[in-house]
């Protein structure tokens, strides 16, 4: 890229960036200090703003930069992960929403352990979320480091690495400072910013083919290098019985894992009620949906203007493919246009980026200190001091979590940014779903029920990825040089999803205690009343 790109690239990345610091010193010099503050806002949201910061949350990298670039690569498959990612709010909106909302108070676990005994519960959930928190957080710093690159050109390598930093330890400190007020806000700044980002180069695909969608779709093929087959099933998934299986498990993954995914549901603890939790999910559904038609849209339009061989050698998981297009359609590299609309889109990214990796970050801290340190702690009544110690935890944990996906995130660089959110969605939709189900609608779940639900689908989960294709024994693997690859599958979701809930069957059928029927009851009660909710 020119000089003009990359400067008033990172003229806007930084006014993005001090715009983001602001809003953390405003809220730090307000807060209270509390946990209900760190945690969850003080709950004083409307349905309309959560639902943005819903959206802000969902909208990820993978979102913008990955499905986007699979679209480009891979044509109709590539739109398959837009219908797993959308459908999936259903089994929220009508399953979840509400029924979290009232049954806990900051973390998943909370909603999990109420009937239960906390200790062994709240440690196995609260490790399957610190999990789940990670490899999505891998994902955003993938993505930042392909937008880093793309903008540096050859001085991007070292540079790549130091923006995967950067943003880590910006992450750190909206965390440790703003808590879940700042987070919130900054995700509301960023979903505006991104559906009119993405609003605008929608506009501009659609005029580069007069409204032509036949045009677009039928030079996306031509231009891709498959023909016909770009907009037909099968280009990705539609080969042998292990590709098919593979998007059979991509499915169940995406649909199923959004309900276990601890950083949206912490979302629904920062509104006051039941009511405004399933509004909330209302407002998301409509966002969301209406950007991932505009990302169908931006898929073809840059196999159509850029051709999918430019995309992939600019980068082979095509997490670059939006920026690029943005350079094309206002005029080419060189002109005053193209550099003004490269560096807002890559900007907007990387406001996309800093989010969510906020987002995660909270939910991740949140759930080694509410949840893990929580356990380890000797039981005690609630007092002030407990909870600011928590809180205290919570900060300690956000470096941790940080250090860790940096270091993951440089192993991970050349995967495709969609494609590591799917393996988080599938390790959510083992390990927490089974668990969070059961306990919601049950008689008799149990506490070995729990445990053995969310270890039963975390543990098989992660042992498949580790020996799947993505860790080694293809070219574009963790490990390219090794090749210790003995599951086939790079989506563990088709078996770990369906262990995880046959664990937690077996391990409450085989349990030396029953279940307590006078806390279940009034877990239902609560669940569907909200008598009691915190």
């Amino acid at each position: 890229m020119t000089g003009d790109h990359q400067t008033l690239a990172l003229v806007l990345f930084s006014g993005f960036i001090a715009v983001t610091l602001a809003i953390t010193t405003w809220v730090s010099r307000r807060r209270r200090g509390s946990a209900e503050e760190f945690y969850a806002g003080g709950r004083l949201f409307s349905p309309m703003e959560n639902g943005f910061a819903i959206a802000g949350d969902y909208m990820s990298a993978a979102s913008f930069l990955g499905i986007s670039g699979l679209i480009a690569l891979f044509g109709y498959d590539g739109m398959l992960y837009l219908v797993g990612f959308l459908v999936a709010w259903l089994l929220v909106l009508f399953l979840v929403a509400e029924l979290v909302r009232n049954c806990g108070r900051f973390t998943l676990a909370d909603v999990v352990a109420a009937r239960m005994r906390e200790r062994p519960v709240r440690r196995a959930v609260g490790a399957a979320s610190v999990t789940v928190s990670v490899l999505y957080l891998v994902a955003q710093m993938v993505g930042a480091g392909s937008l880093v690159s793309l903008l540096l050109g050859d001085a991007g390598a070292q540079a790549r690495t130091w923006m995967v930093i950067g943003v880590g330890a910006l992450m750190v400190f909206y965390v440790a400072f703003g808590g879940m007020r700042a987070t919130t806000w900054i995700q509301i700044v960023k979903a505006v910013l991104l559906l009119g980002g993405a609003l605008a180069l929608t506009t501009l695909v659609v005029l580069r083919f007069h409204g032509d969608a036949n045009a677009l779709l039928k030079t996306a093929a031509e231009r891709s290098g498959h023909g016909k087959d770009f907009l037909a099933p099968g280009l990705k998934y539609g080969g042998d019985w292990t590709a098919r299986l593979d998007f059979i498990s991509l499915g169940l993954a995406l649909v199923l894992g959004t309900g276990g995914l601890p950083h949206i549901l912490s979302r629904f603890y920062t509104v006051p009620t039941a009511r405004a939790a399933r509004r909330s999910a209302v407002w998301a559904i409509g966002l969301i949906g209406g950007f991932y038609l505009m990302t169908i849209v931006l898929g073809f339009g840059a196999a159509a203007v850029l051709g999918s061989d430019a995309v992939r050698a600019s980068n082979t998981g095509g997490n670059t493919a939006v920026p690029l297009l943005a350079l094309d359609l206002g005029g080419g590299a060189g002109s005053t246009g193209g550099t003004v609309l490269f560096a807002v889109v890559a900007a907007v990214a990387f406001a996309t980026i800093l989010a969510v990796v906020a987002g995660l970050t909270l939910a991740s801290s949140a759930s080694v200190a509410h949840d893990l340190y929580a356990s380890l702690r000797r039981p005690r009544a609630e007092e002030r001091g407990a909870r600011r110690s928590e809180v205290a935890v919570a900060r300690i944990a956000a470096v941790a979590v940080g250090a860790a996906a940096i270091g993951l995130a440089l192993l991970a660089r050349n995967l495709n940014v969609a494609f590591l959110v799917g393996l988080a969605f599938a390790v959510a939709a083992s390990a927490n779903l089974p668990a969070l189900l059961y306990a919601l609608f049950w008689r008799r779940f149990t506490t070995r029920g729990a445990v053995w639900s969310v270890y039963g689908g975390l543990i098989p989960a992660l042992t498949l990825v580790a020996l799947s294709p993505v860790v080694s024994g293809s070219p574009d693997a963790l490990f390219p040089g090794q090749d210790f690859a003995v599951f086939p599958l790079a989506n563990p979701g088709v078996v770990s999803i369906p262990l995880g809930f046959l664990m937690g069957w077996l391990g409450t059928v085989l349990s030396p205690e029953a279940a307590d029927a006078a806390r279940h009851a009034e877990t239902e009660v609560r669940a569907l009343t909200g008598a009691g909710a915190a």
